[in-house]
């Protein structure tokens, strides 16, 4: 896909994932629109950039900021929509508190799919064009300590599967890309003391940015990161009770961590 001189709008582009998407579609050509609530972290990354980029400061949890970045995407010849948009909270589900549930669940989930909706008749007018949710390997596993975040991820990869085969006599390809852990700045303390007490490996967000690229530049439409997480993937999907009881093997320490 040729992106030189087209619009691309990167929903939470001032997250880390965002941030280092952002540098590597820069180097394309592309033109970006940088979506996101933290002004400062937005305008350090625009001025860290080659091209002329546009930002936009919105909330997409509210219809104002849906809006304003359907308005800006409507003057602009959209060829590309990518949603890093998420956050994540680590804690055992009868004590999360109610209020970060339904945050989640609207930044990780209903909202990219509102926002989607209205810019696919943009995406639909060019001759070529992609949308790419990121989301996540607990999107396919069930982990504890993580049941709203899964629920949030687990419903955006059936969203992108559904919807890439209600487009799929269209010029829209629709990706999917499910990075593992992660260093960025949704991980509190505790995810990274987990992490390390699991022997999980940890990519860098430069490393899912590179994921990014191999999408939009290939034919695949759907990448899990990882491994042995991607064999987990598989496993869950035809041996559900192995991965169960892995997992509830963890459960201590799953607790132990989420209790600190």
């Amino acid at each position: 896909m040729r992106l030189e001189n087209k619009h691309a709008v990167l929903i939470g582009a001032s997250g880390g994932i965002g941030q280092a998407v952002a540098i590597e579609l820069d180097k394309t050509g592309v033109i970006l629109i940088l979506v996101g609530r933290n002004e400062a972290k937005l305008e350090q990354l625009n001025q860290s950039l080659s091209g002329h980029h546009q930002i936009i400061i919105a909330d997409i949890n509210t219809n104002e900021g849906r809006n304003t970045i359907v308005e800006q995407c409507q003057q602009v010849d959209l060829k590309l929509y990518i949603n890093a948009s998420g956050i994540l909270d680590f804690q055992l589900y009868d004590q999360q508190d109610s209020n970060i549930i339904e945050s989640m669940m609207a930044t990780n989930l209903v909202s990219p799919m509102l926002l989607c909706q209205r810019l696919i008749p943009l995406l639909q007018q060019r001759q070529e064009a992609a949308i790419i949710n990121i989301g996540s390997i607990f999107g396919s596993i069930g982990h504890p300590g993580f049941t709203a975040y899964c629920a949030s991820k687990f419903g955006l990869r059936g969203f992108t599967e559904a919807l890439q085969r209600e487009l799929a006599d269209t010029n829209i390809k629709v990706c999917y890309l499910a990075p593992r852990a992660t260093q960025t700045d949704l991980n509190s303390n505790a995810v990274t003391a987990l992490n390390e007490a699991l022997g999980n490996t940890t990519d860098t967000p430069e490393q899912v940015a590179y994921e990014v690229m191999n999408i939009i530049e290939g034919k695949q439409t759907q990448h899990f990161m990882g491994w042995p997480e991607k064999l987990f993937v598989r496993l869950n999907g035809l041996f559900p009770s192995i991965v169960h009881n892995a997992l509830v093997k963890k459960l201590p320490i799953v607790r132990q961590y989420a209790q600190r």
